[in-house]
């Protein structure tokens, strides 16, 4: 069996994608999301730009024939060459495993090897702002590699990352590290043993095989759908066989608490992670919100209804430092006759350009202050981080949004601090497609405005940008309905 070093960081995020991705059973992944396949193109660029900075050689071989690779890789390490790009490593492992290993850059240092009196380092470029773990196991793996190949241990391994630059390895350090990663993941492999599912939001949502995982796990009401349920906390509901929803949600408060001490921080009390558990199994056992003992208070002071209220959300570019949409919906009761919904007027402060991003801006204080008491409502406090920076960034005067600062109020900390919903995850989408609102685009996202602003900027085509904008009025109009529901769910019940 052949190990990659592909394999070996799709195991470290997640050992079922590893799997999936060598055997796969038959089945086949859906195609990479656009928002993945942007990160892949961009990744390939970054790692073109920084490959021109160091003119290397590149080993000749036929597209996907791993064995020529390696020969032509060895063949230019003989000869001393200075410096090696795309170079295939191959060695043996153990249990009869070759390991395959492709650095991005070999470089020739001093110090004896096979080849004579010189050997290589191993040179990773990772597209990331700064060298992750699970980047610095990776280039500690090309370094066992590399040892294989080479008779002798590198001296050093490196990463190139986007603003840390080059970046030293620790290998003393990351090896131990890799061997904990790479021994099981070897024994999973041999073994041909389908790892059990596990649905974590983040690493899950770019998955090529989250559908096939996430069928699994709601046939199964896997645990892992439940909020805070991490796959630490998983491994000890599993030891204390608390492995279904139905008995987890009917679980011993204390008995609980007691073992899942050794997973809980400073930060988190067991007693506290222990009832949050077994109520949120209840919610989702019953498919019924349970209203949590008093936290925050949903007085009018907290959750406030206006004659005019204002539901605020971003949409920004990271990787150009731009927030290009700054959207508004007004939500206005005055002049209401009984029983008439308010009306809705949504405002789109966008930029067109990256230039314009002052202009929205201003356009954006202006509407503003044209309802200087209306609060302010949103989800998380991402707007809230936003106003500061740009208020920053173009020296606004403290008198024109220190104040607003005041009429924010965060619908996602009112709702997890008052009310556990039988949702899987506390996001606006999973909050309001409960409630049964339902975005246009059923597949868009905030990752997907990225694409949707790069491929407008790129083509000039509206038709983007008025994607981006049905999104986010949707995200405006979702936030309205999640805090009409909280408003109407704390008046039935006066304890909150």
């Amino acid at each position: 069996m052949l190990l990659t070093d592909d394999l070996l960081f799709d195991y470290q995020r997640c050992a079922r994608l590893s799997f999936l991705n060598l055997y796969g059973n038959g089945a086949h992944p859906e195609p990479p999301s656009d928002f993945a396949t942007k990160l892949k193109r961009d990744s390939e660029v970054y790692r073109h730009n920084v490959l021109a900075e160091y003119p290397a050689q590149r080993p000749s071989y036929p597209y996907g024939d791993w064995a020529k690779g390696a020969e032509a890789t060895v063949a230019l390490m003989k000869q001393g060459v200075d410096r090696i790009d795309h170079g295939v490593l191959m060695t043996s492992g153990p249990q009869g495993v070759t390991l395959m290993s492709r650095p991005d850059l070999l470089i020739k240092k001093p110090g004896a090897s096979v080849y004579g009196n010189w050997s290589y380092i191993p040179v990773d470029i990772c597209f990331s702002k700064r060298p992750k773990a699970q980047h610095q196991v990776m280039a500690a793996f090309h370094a066992l590699v590399l040892a294989g190949v080479q008779g002798a241990w590198p001296r050093d391994a490196w990463l190139v990352c986007r603003e840390k630059g080059e970046y030293w390895v620790n290998l003393e350090k990351y090896v131990p590290q890799m061997q904990k990663v790479l021994d099981p993941c070897i024994k999973m492999l041999t073994d041909r043993q389908e790892p059990e599912v596990f649905m974590a939001r983040h690493p899950c949502s770019m998955c090529q095989w989250q559908s096939r995982c996430y069928a699994i796990a709601q046939q199964t009401q896997h645990l892992s759908l439940l909020p805070g349920v991490t796959p630490i906390r998983y491994q000890q509901l599993k030891q204390l066989n608390l492995t279904q929803l139905e008995s987890l949600a009917h679980a011993d408060v204390l008995t609980l608490a007691n073992g899942l001490v050794e997973v809980c921080n400073h930060q988190y009390e067991p007693e506290t992670v222990a009832r949050d558990l077994i109520i949120q199994a209840k919610a989702t056992l019953n498919n019924q919100p349970i209203a949590l003992p008093k936290k925050l208070p949903l007085s009018p002071k907290f959750l406030p209804v206006s004659p005019v209220e204002l539901y605020f959300d971003i949409e920004a570019q990271p990787e150009l430092d731009l927030d290009f949409l700054l959207g508004v919906l007004v939500v206005d009761r005055r002049n209401l006759s009984p029983g008439e919904a308010p009306t809705q007027k949504f405002y789109a402060f966008l930029a067109e350009s990256p230039e314009e991003e002052f202009k929205i801006w201003e356009q954006f204080l202006e509407l503003i202050w044209t309802y200087p008491i209306a609060p302010i409502f949103h989800f998380c406090d991402y707007e809230i981080q936003t106003l500061k920076k740009l208020a920053r960034r173009y020296h606004t005067p403290p008198h024109r949004w220190k104040v607003i600062l005041n009429r924010f109020v965060d619908i996602h900390k009112l709702v997890t601090q008052s009310v556990v919903m039988p949702v899987e995850s506390y996001a606006l989408k999973s909050i309001a497609r409960y409630l049964g609102f339902e975005w246009h685009e059923a597949s868009a996202s905030g990752a997907q405005c990225v694409v949707w602003y790069d491929r407008w900027l790129e083509t000039g085509d509206r038709n983007y940008l008025d994607l981006i904008l049905t999104y986010n009025e949707d995200d405006c109009i979702a936030t309205f309905v999640v805090k009409e529901w909280l408003v109407n769910f704390s008046q039935k019940f006066p304890s909150f």
